[in-house]
């Protein structure tokens, strides 16, 4: 059998490792088997974090409807959507926060038109 010599591979995978680990405090960016323990964790939090990060955007979108909606018109953000899916508008919760925050007068005219 032929002899295989692994060293360069075996470095090369474990500077892939420590350099991803590079910002990290004490033995978590020196030491290969913690930092390989910690970039793996790294990894799984980041994958979970891009599924939420969309939830939590949604969270905010909606609080800000609701507090404009009742404040200004007394009515609940269930109500209000009620009443935008009744009269056929089809408009995001993102547009409909963003509108609410960056043009006041667009977003009356919007609800003043649904609730009459």
């Amino acid at each position: 059998m032929v002899r295989v010599k692994r060293g360069n591979i075996a470095r090369k995978r474990r500077n892939k490792i420590l350099s991803l680990a590079s910002g990290y405090k004490g033995a978590n960016s020196i030491l290969f088997r913690i930092a390989n323990q910690q970039v793996m964790k790294a990894l799984r939090y980041s994958y979970i974090g891009r599924k939420q990060k969309k939830r939590i955007f949604r969270k905010i979108w909606i609080s800000r409807i609701n507090a404009v909606s009742r404040e200004r018109f007394g009515k609940p953000y269930s109500q209000l959507i009620y009443q935008f899916k009744k009269e056929n508008i089809d408009l995001n919760r993102k547009m409909l926060a963003q509108l609410s925050t960056v043009d006041p007068s667009t977003f009356n005219g919007l609800i003043d038109s649904v609730i009459r």
